[in-house]
């Protein structure tokens, strides 16, 4: 099972939340609406995203990782390493 399963439903509602901006984004560049507002829905998808991200990131950790450092080897070193990366990727974007 994985680490976000309970809270499934949250994640899928805001990731449909996000989904729903993006089709609107799509129309505001159709409609050739003003700039600047563009700008705030794109603000708005990408903190609807960072959301999403981090809230996984936090169950990733409290749940895949600190489980595969329990039990020890190399698995836990890989997990570690995994969430590092990920961890990087997440603050590059």
């Amino acid at each position: 099972m994985r680490g976000y399963a309970q809270d499934k439903e949250e994640y899928l509602k805001r990731l449909r939340r996000v989904e729903g901006q993006v089709r609107g984004l799509a129309r505001m560049v159709e409609n050739d609406e003003y700039c600047i507002d563009v700008l705030t829905q794109v603000s708005a998808v990408t903190k609807g995203l960072q959301a999403v991200s981090l809230g996984l990131l936090d169950e990733h950790l409290k749940h895949c990782v600190a489980e595969a450092v329990s039990e020890g080897g190399e698995d836990a070193e890989a997990k570690i390493q995994e969430a590092s990366d990920a961890i990087a990727r997440l603050v590059r974007s």
